[in-house]
Protein backbone atom coordinates (compact mmCIF):
# COMPACT_ATOMS: atom_id res chain seq x y z
CA UNK A 1 0.00 0.00 0.00
CA UNK A 2 1.67 3.17 -1.20
CA UNK A 3 4.87 1.18 -1.67
CA UNK A 4 5.61 1.08 2.06
CA UNK A 5 6.45 -2.03 4.01
CA UNK A 6 4.15 -3.10 6.83
CA UNK A 7 5.74 -4.93 9.79
CA UNK A 8 4.49 -6.50 13.01
CA UNK A 9 6.26 -7.41 16.21
CA UNK A 10 6.22 -10.85 17.89
CA UNK A 11 2.92 -10.05 19.62
CA UNK A 12 1.27 -9.12 16.34
CA UNK A 13 1.26 -5.39 16.98
CA UNK A 14 2.30 -2.91 14.34
CA UNK A 15 5.62 -1.18 14.84
CA UNK A 16 5.17 2.30 16.22
CA UNK A 17 6.68 5.44 14.85
CA UNK A 18 6.64 8.48 17.13
CA UNK A 19 7.90 12.02 17.09
CA UNK A 20 9.43 13.22 20.35
CA UNK A 21 8.33 16.76 21.09
CA UNK A 22 9.81 19.27 23.56
CA UNK A 23 7.46 21.96 24.85
CA UNK A 24 9.63 25.01 25.30
CA UNK A 25 9.80 28.73 24.92
CA UNK A 26 11.05 30.36 21.75
CA UNK A 27 13.77 32.80 22.74
CA UNK A 28 12.98 35.11 19.80
CA UNK A 29 9.19 35.36 19.97
CA UNK A 30 8.75 34.47 23.62
CA UNK A 31 5.95 32.05 22.72
CA UNK A 32 5.74 28.46 23.92
CA UNK A 33 5.47 25.72 21.29
CA UNK A 34 6.23 22.04 20.69
CA UNK A 35 9.51 21.46 18.88
CA UNK A 36 10.56 18.08 17.44
CA UNK A 37 13.81 16.96 19.04
CA UNK A 38 13.82 13.29 18.08
CA UNK A 39 11.81 10.28 16.97
CA UNK A 40 11.19 6.64 17.71
CA UNK A 41 11.44 4.28 14.73
CA UNK A 42 12.66 0.83 15.64
CA UNK A 43 14.79 2.63 18.20
CA UNK A 44 15.37 5.98 19.86
CA UNK A 45 16.83 8.75 17.77
CA UNK A 46 17.24 11.74 20.07
CA UNK A 47 19.32 14.89 19.90
CA UNK A 48 19.81 15.61 23.62
CA UNK A 49 21.47 18.97 23.01
CA UNK A 50 18.27 20.26 21.41
CA UNK A 51 16.21 19.53 24.55
CA UNK A 52 15.35 22.44 26.84
CA UNK A 53 14.72 21.12 30.38
CA UNK A 54 13.60 24.53 31.61
CA UNK A 55 14.87 26.81 34.38
CA UNK A 56 18.34 26.81 32.91
CA UNK A 57 18.91 23.09 33.48
CA UNK A 58 21.45 21.41 31.22
CA UNK A 59 20.61 17.91 32.49
CA UNK A 60 17.29 16.16 32.93
CA UNK A 61 15.61 16.70 36.33
CA UNK A 62 15.71 13.76 38.76
CA UNK A 63 12.81 11.39 38.53
CA UNK A 64 12.48 9.38 41.73
CA UNK A 65 9.94 8.87 44.48
CA UNK A 66 12.19 9.75 47.45
CA UNK A 67 15.58 11.31 47.93
CA UNK A 68 18.37 9.54 49.78
CA UNK A 69 18.44 10.24 53.51
CA UNK A 70 21.13 12.50 54.92
CA UNK A 71 23.62 11.75 57.72
CA UNK A 72 21.93 10.70 60.96
CA UNK A 73 18.61 10.00 59.22
CA UNK A 74 16.71 6.75 58.76
CA UNK A 75 14.16 5.71 56.17
CA UNK A 76 10.56 5.51 57.33
CA UNK A 77 8.63 3.43 54.79
CA UNK A 78 4.88 3.74 54.92
CA UNK A 79 2.72 0.66 54.95
CA UNK A 80 2.05 -0.64 51.46
CA UNK A 81 4.97 1.24 49.91
CA UNK A 82 8.20 -0.39 48.79
CA UNK A 83 10.06 2.29 46.85
CA UNK A 84 9.02 5.50 48.61
CA UNK A 85 9.92 6.71 52.09
CA UNK A 86 10.43 9.82 54.15
CA UNK A 87 13.52 10.58 56.23
CA UNK A 88 13.55 11.05 59.99
CA UNK A 89 16.46 12.22 62.13
CA UNK A 90 17.69 10.00 64.96
CA UNK A 91 17.69 11.43 68.49
CA UNK A 92 20.98 13.12 69.50
CA UNK A 93 21.91 10.12 71.69
CA UNK A 94 21.11 7.48 69.01
CA UNK A 95 23.27 5.96 66.28
CA UNK A 96 22.36 4.26 62.98
CA UNK A 97 22.15 0.50 63.38
CA UNK A 98 21.12 0.26 59.70
CA UNK A 99 19.30 2.49 57.20
CA UNK A 100 15.96 1.70 58.84
CA UNK A 101 16.84 1.66 62.59
CA UNK A 102 18.08 4.14 65.21
CA UNK A 103 19.57 2.57 68.34
CA UNK A 104 20.13 4.22 71.73
CA UNK A 105 23.83 4.40 72.71
CA UNK A 106 22.83 4.08 76.37
CA UNK A 107 23.82 6.17 79.37
CA UNK A 108 27.50 7.03 79.50
CA UNK A 109 27.94 6.72 75.72
CA UNK A 110 27.43 9.13 72.81
CA UNK A 111 27.22 8.63 69.02
CA UNK A 112 30.19 9.30 66.76
CA UNK A 113 30.05 12.17 64.30
CA UNK A 114 29.10 9.83 61.45
CA UNK A 115 26.42 8.17 63.62
CA UNK A 116 27.85 4.75 62.78
CA UNK A 117 28.75 3.81 66.35
CA UNK A 118 29.18 5.11 69.92
CA UNK A 119 32.04 6.07 72.20
CA UNK A 120 32.27 6.26 75.99
CA UNK A 121 31.90 9.71 77.58
CA UNK A 122 34.71 10.94 79.82
CA UNK A 123 33.95 10.40 83.51
CA UNK A 124 34.06 13.60 85.53
CA UNK A 125 35.10 14.00 89.16
CA UNK A 126 36.32 16.75 91.45
CA UNK A 127 39.56 18.25 90.17
CA UNK A 128 42.17 19.58 92.58
CA UNK A 129 42.39 22.88 90.67
CA UNK A 130 38.64 23.52 90.87
CA UNK A 131 37.56 26.43 93.06
CA UNK A 132 35.15 24.02 94.80
CA UNK A 133 38.20 21.99 95.85
CA UNK A 134 40.66 24.82 96.51
CA UNK A 135 38.47 26.59 99.10
CA UNK A 136 37.88 23.46 101.29
CA UNK A 137 41.56 22.49 100.95
CA UNK A 138 42.72 25.93 102.13
CA UNK A 139 40.40 25.71 105.13
CA UNK A 140 41.50 22.12 105.85
CA UNK A 141 45.20 23.04 105.61
CA UNK A 142 44.67 25.96 108.00
CA UNK A 143 42.83 23.63 110.39
CA UNK A 144 45.58 21.01 110.20
CA UNK A 145 48.27 23.64 110.89
CA UNK A 146 46.39 25.06 113.89
CA UNK A 147 45.73 21.57 115.27
CA UNK A 148 49.38 20.54 114.90
CA UNK A 149 50.44 23.79 116.55
CA UNK A 150 48.12 23.08 119.48
CA UNK A 151 49.47 19.53 119.79
CA UNK A 152 53.01 20.92 119.76
CA UNK A 153 52.15 23.33 122.58
CA UNK A 154 50.63 20.48 124.60
CA UNK A 155 53.70 18.29 124.03
CA UNK A 156 56.05 21.12 124.99
CA UNK A 157 54.13 21.76 128.21
CA UNK A 158 53.18 18.15 128.76
CA UNK A 159 54.11 18.01 132.47
CA UNK A 160 52.76 21.40 133.52
CA UNK A 161 49.86 21.67 135.94
CA UNK A 162 47.51 23.38 133.47
CA UNK A 163 47.94 20.65 130.84
CA UNK A 164 47.45 17.91 133.41
CA UNK A 165 44.35 19.64 134.79
CA UNK A 166 42.81 19.88 131.32
CA UNK A 167 42.77 16.10 130.96
CA UNK A 168 45.97 15.64 129.05
CA UNK A 169 45.23 12.19 127.62
CA UNK A 170 41.68 12.98 126.50
CA UNK A 171 42.89 16.29 125.06
CA UNK A 172 45.35 14.42 122.85
CA UNK A 173 42.53 12.11 121.75
CA UNK A 174 40.29 15.10 121.02
CA UNK A 175 43.02 16.82 118.99
CA UNK A 176 43.67 13.55 117.14
CA UNK A 177 39.98 13.35 116.16
CA UNK A 178 40.04 16.97 114.96
CA UNK A 179 43.17 16.27 112.91
CA UNK A 180 41.60 13.18 111.30
CA UNK A 181 38.46 15.17 110.45
CA UNK A 182 40.47 17.91 108.72
CA UNK A 183 42.54 15.34 106.80
CA UNK A 184 39.36 13.63 105.61
CA UNK A 185 38.66 16.73 103.50
CA UNK A 186 41.40 15.58 101.11
CA UNK A 187 39.94 12.05 100.91
CA UNK A 188 36.50 13.49 100.13
CA UNK A 189 37.97 15.61 97.31
CA UNK A 190 40.16 12.85 95.82
CA UNK A 191 39.26 10.91 92.67
CA UNK A 192 36.87 8.09 93.69
CA UNK A 193 38.40 4.62 93.81
CA UNK A 194 37.67 1.57 95.98
CA UNK A 195 40.44 2.57 98.43
CA UNK A 196 39.38 6.21 98.57
CA UNK A 197 35.72 5.25 99.02
CA UNK A 198 36.63 2.87 101.84
CA UNK A 199 38.75 5.55 103.50
CA UNK A 200 35.88 8.04 103.29
CA UNK A 201 33.41 5.65 104.87
CA UNK A 202 35.80 4.76 107.70
CA UNK A 203 37.52 8.09 108.32
CA UNK A 204 34.54 10.45 108.57
CA UNK A 205 32.79 8.49 111.31
CA UNK A 206 36.06 7.62 113.06
CA UNK A 207 37.23 11.25 113.30
CA UNK A 208 33.90 12.49 114.66
CA UNK A 209 33.66 9.58 117.06
CA UNK A 210 37.12 10.26 118.53
CA UNK A 211 36.18 13.88 119.21
CA UNK A 212 32.77 13.32 120.76
CA UNK A 213 33.83 10.21 122.68
CA UNK A 214 36.57 12.29 124.35
CA UNK A 215 34.14 15.15 125.09
CA UNK A 216 31.51 12.74 126.43
CA UNK A 217 34.07 11.09 128.69
CA UNK A 218 35.16 14.50 130.00
CA UNK A 219 31.63 15.72 130.76
CA UNK A 220 30.65 12.36 132.25
CA UNK A 221 33.67 12.47 134.56
CA UNK A 222 32.86 16.00 135.76
CA UNK A 223 29.20 15.09 136.27
CA UNK A 224 30.03 11.96 138.28
CA UNK A 225 32.55 13.82 140.46
CA UNK A 226 30.07 16.52 141.50
CA UNK A 227 27.13 14.13 141.86
CA UNK A 228 29.23 11.91 144.12
CA UNK A 229 30.49 14.90 146.13
CA UNK A 230 26.93 15.97 146.91
CA UNK A 231 26.11 12.51 148.30
CA UNK A 232 29.31 11.30 149.99
CA UNK A 233 33.00 12.01 150.35
CA UNK A 234 33.90 8.79 148.57
CA UNK A 235 35.78 9.27 145.32
CA UNK A 236 33.88 7.88 142.30
CA UNK A 237 35.49 5.11 140.28
CA UNK A 238 36.99 5.22 136.82
CA UNK A 239 38.11 8.84 136.90
CA UNK A 240 41.84 8.24 136.51
CA UNK A 241 43.49 9.26 133.20
CA UNK A 242 43.99 5.62 132.22
CA UNK A 243 40.33 4.82 132.91
CA UNK A 244 39.20 7.86 130.93
CA UNK A 245 41.26 6.85 127.89
CA UNK A 246 39.92 3.30 128.17
CA UNK A 247 36.28 4.51 128.30
CA UNK A 248 36.80 6.85 125.31
CA UNK A 249 38.53 4.05 123.38
CA UNK A 250 35.64 1.65 124.03
CA UNK A 251 33.16 4.28 122.83
CA UNK A 252 35.24 4.81 119.69
CA UNK A 253 35.64 1.08 119.07
CA UNK A 254 31.86 0.73 118.67
CA UNK A 255 32.00 3.01 115.63
CA UNK A 256 35.09 1.22 114.30
CA UNK A 257 33.48 -2.24 114.57
CA UNK A 258 30.22 -1.03 112.98
CA UNK A 259 32.10 0.57 110.07
CA UNK A 260 34.24 -2.53 109.48
CA UNK A 261 31.10 -4.70 109.38
CA UNK A 262 29.58 -2.26 106.88
CA UNK A 263 32.71 -2.44 104.70
CA UNK A 264 32.63 -6.25 104.75
CA UNK A 265 28.91 -6.48 103.93
CA UNK A 266 29.11 -3.78 101.25
CA UNK A 267 32.68 -3.52 99.89
CA UNK A 268 33.61 -0.03 98.69
CA UNK A 269 33.24 0.47 94.95
CA UNK A 270 32.70 3.29 92.47
CA UNK A 271 29.72 3.90 90.21
CA UNK A 272 28.85 6.30 87.39
CA UNK A 273 26.17 8.91 88.06
CA UNK A 274 24.25 10.42 85.14
CA UNK A 275 22.81 13.90 85.86
CA UNK A 276 22.05 14.13 82.10
CA UNK A 277 22.60 12.18 78.87
CA UNK A 278 25.82 14.09 78.15
CA UNK A 279 27.43 13.89 81.63
CA UNK A 280 28.99 11.05 83.59
CA UNK A 281 30.15 11.71 87.16
CA UNK A 282 32.30 9.15 88.96
CA UNK A 283 31.08 8.63 92.53
CA UNK A 284 31.49 6.17 95.36
CA UNK A 285 28.86 3.45 95.29
CA UNK A 286 27.14 4.34 98.52
CA UNK A 287 23.58 5.32 99.28
CA UNK A 288 23.21 8.70 100.97
CA UNK A 289 20.86 7.17 103.54
CA UNK A 290 23.45 4.47 104.36
CA UNK A 291 26.12 7.13 104.89
CA UNK A 292 23.83 9.00 107.27
CA UNK A 293 22.95 5.82 109.16
CA UNK A 294 26.68 5.22 109.69
CA UNK A 295 26.74 8.51 111.65
CA UNK A 296 23.78 7.63 113.89
CA UNK A 297 26.12 6.46 116.65
CA UNK A 298 28.04 9.75 116.43
CA UNK A 299 24.73 11.61 116.78
CA UNK A 300 23.95 9.57 119.89
CA UNK A 301 27.32 10.58 121.38
CA UNK A 302 26.59 14.23 120.57
CA UNK A 303 23.16 14.12 122.19
CA UNK A 304 24.48 12.32 125.30
CA UNK A 305 27.39 14.73 125.60
CA UNK A 306 24.96 17.67 125.32
CA UNK A 307 22.83 16.24 128.14
CA UNK A 308 25.88 15.99 130.41
CA UNK A 309 26.92 19.51 129.39
CA UNK A 310 23.51 20.78 130.53
CA UNK A 311 23.80 18.87 133.82
CA UNK A 312 27.21 20.39 134.59
CA UNK A 313 26.42 23.95 133.55
CA UNK A 314 26.18 25.20 137.17
CA UNK A 315 29.43 23.81 138.53
CA UNK A 316 31.92 26.20 140.20
CA UNK A 317 33.84 28.68 138.08
CA UNK A 318 37.09 26.81 138.68
CA UNK A 319 35.72 24.03 136.46
CA UNK A 320 34.65 26.31 133.62
CA UNK A 321 35.84 23.75 131.04
CA UNK A 322 32.37 22.19 131.08
CA UNK A 323 30.84 25.54 130.09
CA UNK A 324 33.03 25.67 126.99
CA UNK A 325 32.13 22.07 126.20
CA UNK A 326 28.45 22.92 126.69
CA UNK A 327 28.66 25.87 124.28
CA UNK A 328 30.41 23.64 121.77
CA UNK A 329 27.72 20.96 122.03
CA UNK A 330 24.83 23.44 121.69
CA UNK A 331 26.26 24.81 118.45
CA UNK A 332 27.09 21.28 117.26
CA UNK A 333 23.47 20.16 117.74
CA UNK A 334 22.23 23.15 115.76
CA UNK A 335 24.69 22.43 112.92
CA UNK A 336 23.82 18.73 112.76
CA UNK A 337 20.07 19.39 112.94
CA UNK A 338 20.45 21.73 109.98
CA UNK A 339 22.80 19.35 108.15
CA UNK A 340 20.32 16.47 107.71
CA UNK A 341 17.48 18.32 105.90
CA UNK A 342 19.93 20.44 103.87
CA UNK A 343 21.96 17.39 102.80
CA UNK A 344 18.97 15.36 101.65
CA UNK A 345 17.14 18.41 100.28
CA UNK A 346 19.99 19.43 98.00
CA UNK A 347 20.55 15.84 96.83
CA UNK A 348 16.84 15.52 96.02
CA UNK A 349 16.98 18.80 94.09
CA UNK A 350 19.81 17.63 91.81
CA UNK A 351 18.55 14.07 91.14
Amino acid sequence: WGGSQVQFDERGDGLGRYDIMNFRRDNETGDYAYVTVGRWDKGLHLTADDIDFGRGRSAPPPSQCSNACGPGEVKKIQQGETCCWFCQKCAPYEYLLDELTCRDCGYGRWPLGAKNGCYGLEQKYMQWYSVYAIVPMVIAIAGVCLTLATIAIFVRNNDTAIVKASGRELSYMLLGGILVSYLMSFALLAKPSPRVCGLQRFGVGFGFCMMYAALLTKTNRISRIFDSASKSAKRPGYISPRSQVLIASVLTSVQVVATVIWLVIEPPRTRPFYPSRVEVILKCKMEDSAFLVSLVYVMMLIITCTVYAVKTRKIPENFNESKFIGFTMYTTCIVWLAFVPIYFGTNKEFE
